[in-house]
């Protein structure tokens, strides 16, 4: 493998982050992202209860690059417990904040489902701890071999 792979970064500014219910969690993370000047950024755990939740999975079996037909995209009203919320926010090529999110979702009946989060509607309440990442020389852009937008490292 050729290339940067990785780059340290040191731990700047946390937040915890409140959204009320009917706010859309990535218009709230990145209304917080512009406020505060937050060009890249990591989520450290969330809680709270969701409803309208549109996400994505690959298919089973599917080839790269990604592309719409290779994915199932999935749209669940709920309301629905909030398990799990990962990512990361990172500057794309473009100077803007680029959000990616992965959801875990409990249904009332005990099954779990997630994947890529497109966006979700915040239900009773939500809480987010928010750290930032203080780094240079990496930035979100498209990747031709996946298909999927993904960070890029550069040489140092």
């Amino acid at each position: 493998m050729n290339g940067v792979h990785y780059r340290q970064w040191q731990t700047g500014r946390n937040f915890l982050i409140k959204i009320e219910p009917g706010e859309s969690i990535r218009d709230r993370l990145n209304s917080v992202a512009l406020d505060a000047g937050i060009h890249h950024a990591v989520i450290i755990s969330a809680v709270g209860s969701v409803c309208n939740v549109d996400f994505r999975g690959i298919k089973s079996g599917a080839k790269r690059p990604i592309s719409e037909p290779r994915m199932s995209r999935h749209h669940l009203e709920g309301p629905l417990e909030l398990l799990n919320l990962q990512g990361n926010l990172i500057t794309d090529d473009k100077g803007e904040i680029d959000i990616h999110l992965h959801i875990v979702l409990g249904k009332s009946s005990g099954d779990v489902a997630g994947g890529h989060l497109f966006d979700a509607e915040v239900f009773a309440g939500c809480e987010i701890a928010l750290s930032e990442m203080q780094v240079t020389g990496v930035a979100r852009s498209l990747s031709r071999s996946s298909g999927t937008p993904t960070i890029y490292i550069e040489e140092s």
